[in-house]
């Protein structure tokens, strides 16, 4: 029988490209897995982490099979973002994508008796034949899922197809109640002596279904009467088990998850599931935590999971990368619907050995979470269109639908456009549904922009199925003010943009999906922005996950069921005035907010309830209570609030914008902008006015002011921004920018000669 032997513990590790070992060094580092190079310096805020090869040794001895005969696979369940794996000096195989399971048969290699040589060579350097190319988030290394050993019979479902499990199911929901389960297997080296037994076993272990086949690649159908759904509120899961069987004896054995539920998407009623429209509201989530980096134990994924249930969520989008099946299994349990995607974002290479890549992760992708009945939508791409738009690009997205609709027709596609998508673009009508990035009110625009673009989509394009993929901004918990605005990086300013914006949903159960950006803070070594760098603080919650930031509670207020009330402002701890504004968080009809121990008044409202409260000389006591459910916090009368709470780099700004206005001088900003032959302008791409010392630094500096976004050659986010046109940067910034702004932009530009090439 098959024997899965953990390897997570006692490797050598050396950060450094130091070649195969003939033998376990013993002056490597010792670790154990999961580990991750990365885990400090790819979110430290130091500018840049270590991007290299580095290697891994482990001795380990070769498992007995009582049967002989049989086969050692090793199974590497991620390497970021590539790998080669070597037994006693040989290689046995190498991959090419950070997020998937793959394996090796390494029964040649290994030693009939004693120990043998386990090397990995890891490396997360860059290489234009492999995804993700650019993106805004840290490219971890290392070992960071965990290695085993499996050991099986010569006859055994097969661990060489895509790293998948060998078993399929595909459960049906019948108009009579019951279910069919439609079963397929691989099976490796079978022969007329073995059959499979499959058997499909209810929630409480009783056998609800069964069948036998000859053990070839045939499909089965068996028959669950009175079926329970998966639903989101109930997701209940069936046992599937094959067994190969050689007369009286079981040589090998797979277990799956699986449940019963039918989806569809409609443009006017939304999501569909078990046929009850159900509007989809939840969050992105990437898998990393501080100082883990994405080095994760199961134990932190289902605490991930549980936390993201506690906000109220029934579906979560798996950015931008295949997530560890220990998240997969969690929102099985859960009851999340869930959009799993490839690292197909922000620029396509023109590789096609980079297409080939995409294929191959798809296929990953698909074979190995095939069975979790939570997954619901496969996602082909992520704002690609940053990097420029081609045939090739349109034509490699057609293929990668036809493969995903070849692969698994059960499931639906789409993708997330980035904001400056056209509404008409031939990258629309390629997925089955399809979702927008749009960050109104943070990088451009105002708030208020949301709910109009996505009614004149709707209105224009009645037919597609339209969701919110990406929409967030940062909040810091020291940033704080009785005044909150844009790029003020305060707690406040974002806890008031998700109050427009889960209203702005609320109110448009069409939109099919919506998904925060993001759950959690998460790694990014490129970006420094808001006095926090190396991190993107777009999160509802720390990436230390300690702290649920204000804005976390809005979501609990619209999508929980259990009654919640939300005091908000406790970081807001000292503040100066005679009054202050107290704002409160709850799904309960209505609040009363009390000033130690007296009631200042009662509110009836919708989610969000604000007070004006006279505050006392020093210490006060703050108790809001909605029925039972009560919150409290402490607050401080002071003469003068601390400097902390604001950024300095916000006021540094405003008089940036007006300082640029003085440079641009007797600029006559009123007239038609040129675009004369040989000189620079706002339809250069970054890129292009890099070859300029003078034109990039004008470029960069104003794409500073306007966005706060470092965009200069080999900072911040220049390897994902460097192909965009400044004209596109001031089509994303639109009313962020003072009028006239773009304009001079462009009249400086025109003032210098192209550099020849």
């Amino acid at each position: 029988m098959r024997n899965v032997i953990n390897l997570n513990e006692g490797w050598r590790f050396v950060k450094e490209d130091a070649g195969l070992p003939d033998v376990l060094p013993q002056d490597w580092q010792e670790v154990d897995l999961p580990h991750s190079w990365n885990a400090v310096d790819g979110h430290d805020g130091n500018g840049s982490y270590y991007r290299g090869t580095c290697w891994y040794a482990k001795n380990f001895e070769t498992p007995q099979q009582p049967l002989g005969g049989g086969r050692v696979f090793v199974e590497i369940l991620a390497a970021g973002q590539q790998a080669t794996v070597y037994v006693n000096g040989s290689e046995v195989t190498s991959h090419e994508g950070g997020y998937s399971i793959f394996r090796a048969d390494i029964t040649d290699q290994c030693k009939a008796d004693g120990e043998n040589l386990l090397v990995v060579a890891c490396s997360n350097e860059h290489k234009s034949s492999v995804y993700p190319q650019s993106a805004d988030f840290t490219f971890y290394g290392g070992l960071y899922r965990g290695v085993n050993l499996i050991s099986v019979p010569d006859m055994h479902f097969d661990l060489a197809y895509y790293g998948g499990p060998g078993l399929m199911a595909t459960p049906k929901p019948c108009d009579c109640g019951g279910a069919t389960f439609e079963l397929e297997t691989w099976v490796a080296n079978p022969d007329e002596n073995f059959t499979v037994l499959y058997t499909v076993k209810d929630a409480d272990g009783r056998e609800a279904a069964s069948a036998v086949r000859p053990a070839d690649h045939t499909k089965v159908t068996v028959y669950v009467p009175d079926a329970v759904l998966w639903e989101i509120d109930h997701p209940y899961l069936y046992t599937v088990t094959a067994v190969l069987q050689r007369r009286n004896e079981a040589y090998d054995e797979v277990t799956v998850k699986a449940g019963v539920r039918s989806f569809s998407c409609d443009p006017q009623k939304g999501f569909i599931i078990n046929q009850v429209p159900t509007p989809l509201r939840g969050v992105s989530r990437h898998q990393d935590q501080l100082y883990k980096g994405n080095a994760l134990t199961r134990e932190d994924h289902y605490e991930d999971a549980r936390i993201i249930k506690e906000l109220g969520a029934n579906t979560i989008r798996l950015a931008h990368y295949q997530h560890s099946q220990d998240f997969y299994d969690a929102c099985d349990e859960l009851g999340f619907v869930i959009w799993a995607e490839i690292p197909f974002i922000s620029v396509m290479n023109p590789d096609p050995q980079a297409h080939q890549n995409c294929i191959s992760q798809m296929k990953e992708l698909i074979i190995q979470n095939y069975n979790h009945p939570s997954i619901c939508f496969w996602g082909i791409s992520n704002e690609i269109l940053i990097g420029g738009i081609s045939d090739q690009l349109v034509e490699n997205h057609k293929e990668l639908q036809e493969l995903c609709k070849k692969m698994d027709p059960t499931r639906l596609t789409t993708i997330a456009h980035v904001s400056m998508t056209p509404v008409e673009s031939p990258m629309h009508k390629i997925t089955d549904v399809e979702s927008y990035n749009h960050y109104f009110g943070w990088y451009g625009g105002r708030i208020e922009d949301n709910g109009p673009w996505m009614d004149h989509f709707h209105e224009v394009h009645p037919d597609i199925c339209l969701g919110l993929s990406e929409y967030g901004c940062e909040g810091i918990i020291t940033y704080h003010g009785p005044n909150p605005a844009c790029k003020d990086y305060s707690e406040e300013y974002q806890a008031v943009y998700h109050e427009a914006l889960a209203k702005m949903l609320e109110e448009r159960p069409w939109i099919w999906s919506s998904h925060v950006w993001n759950m959690f803070d998460f790694g990014c070594a490129a970006r420094d922005e808001g006095g926090v760098a190396g991190r993107n603080n777009k999160g509802l919650v720390t990436m230390d996950r300690k702290t649920k930031k204000d804005s976390y509670y809005i979501y609990q207020a619209y999508w929980s069921k259990k009654p919640m009330v939300h005091l908000c402002g406790r970081r807001y701890a000292q503040r100066a005035g005679e009054t202050t504004q107290v704002k409160v968080y709850s799904n309960q009809p209505q609040v009363a907010l009390y000033l130690d121990g007296e009631l200042i008044e009662i509110k009836r409202g919708d989610k969000v309830f604000v007070f004006d409260v006279a505050l006392k000389d020093g210490f006060q006591i703050l108790v809001a209570a909605a029925g039972d459910i009560k919150d409290s916090m402490t607050l401080e009368k002071v003469d003068k609030e601390p400097e902390i709470y604001v950024l300095p780099e916000v006021n540094e700004r405003a008089e940036g914008v007006a300082n640029w206005f003085k440079l641009a001088g007797d600029l006559d900003l009123k007239a038609p902008m040129e675009f004369p032959e040989g000189k620079y302008s706002i339809k250069d791409t970054m890129e292009d006015l890099a070859k300029c010392p003078q034109a990039i630094e004008i470029a960069s500096k104003a794409v500073k002011l306007a966005m706060n976004m470092k965009v200069s050659p080999g900072e911040g986010m220049w390897d994902m921004m460097k192909s965009m046109t400044l004209e596109r940067f001031g089509d994303m910034a639109g009313s962020m920018v003072p009028e006239g702004f773009i304009e001079s932009l462009n009249a400086q530009l025109v003032q210098i000669d192209k550099v020849d090439e």
